[in-house]
């Protein structure tokens, strides 16, 4: 059981039954003396969906869910379900829409690293890389003379989702973008 001090983002804690995974984590020090540094967390509930903000001492111990993660890849969509296949059983887990709405701007056929929290032989949610690898679609032409520090413009990229690039950025190039801000990174 991990303290309230060793719990990180990403980790699934069992609050009452339920697992909740860590989305967001602030740490409070408190300036009088003896008194206790608090750690308030925002827990995301893995069935409902619903946001739980929590605060605790950094003694305070937590239950860990029993989970399993496990490697899986993008399979197909079939309009109402997102279908991904398990890396090492090839066993198949269905995701619907409404749940995709937060991740479908990464998701490709050929992306790696996704992970998925397995409990009870369900699916509980997705874990995205840190970082994706799309192409650019839509653009406005790029400037002659534009450099690395200048203005960004709007990028339409192949999964729909929408980013600020550079300028001197290309149709058809392909571009890291951070899966937790939404932006873009580099080339790749």
């Amino acid at each position: 059981m991990p303290r309230a001090s060793d719990v990180k983002n990403g980790m699934v804690i069992d609050i009452g039954g339920v697992p909740h995974v860590v989305k967001a984590m602030e740490v409070k020090s408190p300036s009088a003396r003896g008194a206790a540094t608090l750690y308030k967390f925002r827990f995301n509930n893995m069935q409902t969906g619903q946001k739980l903000d929590e605060t605790y001492k950094g003694d305070d111990l937590l239950k860990e869910a029993d989970y399993e993660r496990v490697p899986v890849s993008y399979s197909y969509h079939d309009g109402e379900n997102w279908v991904f296949m398990n890396a090492e059983d090839y066993s198949q887990y269905e995701v619907p829409d409404a749940d995709m709405e937060d991740l479908r701007g990464y998701i490709t056929e050929d992306l790696q690293g996704l992970q998925a929290l397995i409990m009870d032989g369900k699916l509980l949610s997705l874990q995205l890389p840190p970082a994706v690898e799309l192409t650019i679609v839509e653009t406005p032409p790029s400037m002659k003379g534009a450099s690395a520090t200048s203005r960004s413009k709007p990028a339409k990229l192949n999964t729909g989702l929408e980013v600020l690039v550079p300028e001197y950025l290309e149709q058809g190039e392909v571009v890291r973008v951070s899966t937790e801000t939404g932006k873009y990174l580099s080339r790749a």
